[in-house]
């Protein structure tokens, strides 16, 4: 299965974006998708964007298990969705043993803050 993904930088944050329901079956995938493109750009963190549909249940796991792999690189991620129901899933799901997921309404919110996040770093 083929999930509609798109990315790019912006303000040094890697933004990936997620056009489509991944679905029980193209969760792997997208996962798949999410690991190569942080391994290949080798970000200081990540904004994933759930976009309309592919803000979905399904797309919770997802996003977790993503979070899971930016704390154990030591990456600041955020998410960014449209969906109360989904935001209010993954703050009650994210692991609180890692870097801290924040979970955002607007996808240009949590690239400022991401951005900023890392500026005050450093």
């Amino acid at each position: 299965m083929a999930v509609m993904v798109s990315h790019a930088l912006e303000q040094g944050v890697l933004v990936v974006t997620v056009h489509d329901d991944p679905g029980s079956d193209g969760r792997a995938v997208l996962l798949a998708r999410i690991s190569d493109l942080v391994q290949g750009h080798a970000p200081t963190s990540l904004v994933l964007v759930l976009d309309g549909p592919a803000a979905a249940d399904s797309a919770v796991g997802v996003v977790l298990r993503a979070h899971r792999l930016c704390s154990r690189l030591g990456l600041v991620m955020s998410v960014a969705t449209h969906s109360a129901p989904v935001r209010r899933l993954l703050e009650a799901d994210a692991d609180a043993g890692g870097t801290r997921l924040v979970v955002l309404a607007r996808a240009d919110t949590a690239i400022r803050l991401t951005a900023a996040a890392l500026t005050a770093a450093a």
